[in-house]
């Protein structure tokens, strides 16, 4: 259900709610948040709040200046994990500067740019995401380990598969969230498991991914497992990928009769982002550990497509009636809104420019290496200039540059990638 603020605000008065989380992301897409009393949200409404930005990572890029956030209210939802005497509720939030102005590198606020781009343009974009994520076990004092939960296989059953009360607590308490999942099952890996979402607009696609995150993460806890979204949390076993699937059609016009229009739309929207995905690779893989992940077990490196199961990057079926693109490269520690933006901003100069895509199985390029690699393409890539302010996108160079410095660097690398990325992400 979408509320106004003023039903929020009836809502809070009727239902015992005391408290607000207030969240957002940060330049490294990792989910922030600031509470407040549900007495102040009136206020919060109407001249944002004020946060800290020098300690937020990339938010440098706004310069000294103040940043606000002011709650997207059509995203309000009752955290279920939290009490139901004393009721919790989140929204997604917009940051703004003191005027008003949108804040650079606010990334909710650069898809909504993209969307927006799209429907001038006459298009609409839908997308759907297929997140997984690996459960360990933890120590006698409560701390992850490396040993998985358990050792079952893609799509065993119990008692084998020792994570399907998990996984089916994730999807109730998503549901209570007004969040509906498609399916859930283990996946390849050890202890590894996959929830798939129906597509939906390019925003609510990617709030939902945000949600799915803290649900999985604090319902594992309830479980005393961890969950991992790390790219690849095992070197000898499968890593965690996000598969995002996008169709797009004629704004005003999807009707039966266009199908054959809509294909040909399709399949210049998916050569358009071959064409770009070398560029934003920073982005849908942005962690030096997501490069270990690609090119093994499946995960795509070559910049190919098919519509058969394999390493492809792009999954389609070009001559189906309902033609819709899977990119299979990004994983689960991705700023989604900049992802999900990118892919329309690359969707579109490839319809724009009527771009064919290349035979099935077929393509001498090849996805980056390395983080450096990514960093280097994007720094060059005029694409991106095109799209992300260019104080942001210096922001996010220079960040990916100190990670891959700090890997370099450190004497021991896998106890440096435990370090940074298994209990954080």
């Amino acid at each position: 259900m979408i509320y106004s603020e003023n039903e929020i605000l009836q809502y809070i008065e009727e239902n015992d709610v005391k408290f607000v989380k207030l969240t957002f992301c940060d330049l490294r897409g990792r989910l922030k948040n600031i509470s407040i009393l549900s007495s102040e949200l009136a206020v919060t409404f109407e001249r944002g709040l004020r946060i800290a930005a020098k300690k937020i990572a990339g938010f440098e890029a706004a310069k000294g200046r103040d940043l606000f956030l002011f709650p997207d209210a059509q995203t309000m939802t009752v955290l279920p994990w939290r009490p139901q005497q004393g009721r919790v509720i989140r929204m997604f939030c917009y940051i703004r500067y003191k005027d008003g102005s949108p804040f650079e590198g606010d990334s909710r606020y650069f898809l909504k740019k993209a969307m927006k781009a799209a429907i001038s343009a006459g298009y609409c974009f839908r997308f759907g995401t297929s997140c997984e994520f690996t459960l360990f076990l933890k120590d006698e004092n409560g701390l992850p380990t490396k040993t998985p939960h358990d050792y079952a296989g893609y799509c065993d059953t119990a008692p084998d598969d020792k994570g399907e009360n998990i996984r089916r607590d994730v999807c109730l308490t998503l549901e209570q969230m007004g969040i509906q999942p498609v399916s859930s099952r283990h996946e390849s890996g050890c202890g590894q498991h996959e929830i798939d979402f129906n597509s939906s607009s390019a925003l609510k696609a990617a709030d939902t991914f945000l949600s799915f995150k803290s649900a999985v993460k604090s319902v594992a806890e309830t479980h005393g497992v961890h969950a991992s979204f790390m790219p690849k949390p095992v070197k000898d076993d499968c890593g965690n990928g996000m598969h995002i699937s996008f169709t797009v059609f004629p704004d005003s016009d999807f009707l039966e009769e266009h199908t054959s229009e809509c294909g040909d739309i399709v399949k210049s929207a998916a050569a358009g982002v071959m064409q770009h995905i070398r560029e934003f690779t920073m982005f849908t893989n942005s962690t030096v550990n997501s490069y270990s992940r690609l090119g093994e077990f499946t995960a795509p490196r070559d910049i190919i497509w098919s519509d058969e199961e394999g390493s492809q990057l792009i999954r389609m079926s070009p001559d189906s009636d309902d033609v819709s693109v899977e990119l299979r490269a990004a994983d689960c520690v991705c700023d989604p809104y900049f992802v999900l933006g990118l892919m329309i901003y690359s969707a579109m100069e490839g319809i724009a420019s009527g771009a064919k895509l290349p035979k099935k199985n077929s393509g001498k390029e090849r996805l980056p290496e390395t983080l450096e690699e990514a960093t280097d393409i994007a720094e060059k890539s005029e694409f991106l200039k095109k799209y992300i302010p260019e104080n942001t996108l210096e922001v996010l160079i220079n960040n990916s540059r100190e990670d891959w410095k700090e890997y370099t660097s450190a004497f021991d690398k896998d106890a440096f990638e435990d370090k940074k990325y298994f209990c954080s992400l």
